[in-house]
Parts: structure tokens; C-alpha cells; sequence
């Protein structure tokens, strides 16, 4: 396990911070022109969580969630992904596909197609604006879609990245289409060795 607590101090949390942000700010000029939807995404705000505490702020454990998972490559590794509980992604396909709230019960394969595509559109956006801001060249690979209880999905990404105890930079983003829209949590996981070379700098 890698301790990277002393890498966190306020000015490299409030630069994470920032490009995080920005990053799924830049996000949401994607969404109109490549959903082809009056659709935007908001960030609310951002802060560092432990791995550990995630379960509970989505509601518990055993609850349903579904999480759109990227991986980064390229100068900065790590993982990104967007989390919500079960019944906000019904919601979030129905935004997508132009279908009144409440129409989406399930995820099936054109469901989860439509996600795919919107985490295609928010990493790929995120990432240009880090590339563009740090130097490093950075791109995603192709999203999957994650339909588990919470405590599992948090397995793989620990299981993934290596670490129990390390802090996720989170980011509560509000994606909004007209006067609808559903809060989903925007998670950040830098790669531990990204995290010590930049944070040294």
C-alpha cells in the first residue's frame, strides 16, 4: 500500500482540484453535440474521500449501484468513474434517450450502450482538458458498465489501483436536461505513482 497523505497538502488538493472541475466542465460541451441533447453537466463539488467511506455516502454496501468505469493510459495513469445508485441511472438513460423519467426499468444491452457513450464523451473530455493543462499525453480506454451492490464495485477499484485507505477525489455532478436532472458522484483515481511524481514536482 502506497502512504500518499503527505502528497495531499491544501495547494495540490486545490490543483487536483481545479482540473478535475474544469475537466468535467469541459465534459458537458460534448454532451449536446454528440448526444445530439439539450444536456449538461454541472459540477457541484469536489472533495477527497477515503476508498473505505464511499459505501455510505451512496447509501450502504449491499445497495444496487451502477458505475460507467474508465481506465486512463498514457503520462497519467489511474481510473475514473461515474457512480450512482440504481434508480438515478434509470433516470440518467431516460435523460439520454429523450423518454419520460420512469420509463427505464432495467439495463439492457441498448441501456448500457447509451452509458457507455456518455462515459465515452465525459472521459474523453475530461482527459483532453488534463492533457492540455499538464503536458502529459492521456487518453481512455473504452468504458464498461458495472451493475453490482456498492461494496463490490469499491473492491474493484481497490483491487485495481492497489490501495485500501487512499482518498478518491470525488466530484458531485448534477447532469441536467431542461428542468430535469439527477446528481451522480464523479469519481477521480489518480494511479499512486502519477500522484508522488506530480505531487513532487
Amino acid at each position: 500500500m502506497t502512504e500518499l497523505r503527505s502528497i495531499f497538502t491544501d495547494e495540490f488538493v486545490e490543483l487536483l482540484t481545479k482540473i478535475s472541475k474544469e475537466g468535467i466542465e469541459n465534459a458537458s460541451k460534448g454532451f449536446s453535440g454528440m448526444l445530439g441533447k439539450d444536456l449538461s453537466v454541472k459540477s457541484s463539488s469536489a472533495r477527497l474521500v477515503k476508498l473505505l467511506d464511499i459505501s455510505k455516502m451512496l447509501g450502504g454496501p449491499e445497495d444496487e449501484t451502477v458505475a460507467i468505469y474508465l481506465k486512463t493510459e498514457g503520462g497519467i495513469a489511474g481510473q475514473m468513474m461515474l457512480v450512482m445508485p440504481f434508480e438515478k441511472a434509470m433516470g440518467l438513460v431516460d435523460m439520454i434517450m429523450g423518454e419520460p423519467i420512469g420509463t427505464t426499468t432495467s439495463l439492457g444491452k441498448m441501456e448500457k450502450s447509451a452509458l457507455q457513450e456518455l462515459g465515452n464523451i465525459t472521459g474523453t473530455y475530461f482527459l483532453n482538458y488534463v492533457s492540455d493543462n499538464t503536458g502529459s499525453s492521456v487518453r481512455p480506454t473504452p468504458p464498461a458498465v458495472m451493475v453490482d451492490m456498492c461494496a463490490a464495485i469499491i473492491d474493484i477499484v481497490i483491487a485495481t489501483a492497489g490501495v485500501e485507505n487512499e482518498e478518491v477525489l470525488m466530484l458531485d455532478a448534477d447532469f441536467v436536461q431542461g428542468e430535469l436532472s439527477t446528481e451522480i458522484q464523479f469519481w477521480v483515481i489518480p494511479d499512486p505513482k502519477t500522484i508522488l511524481a506530480y505531487g513532487a514536482k
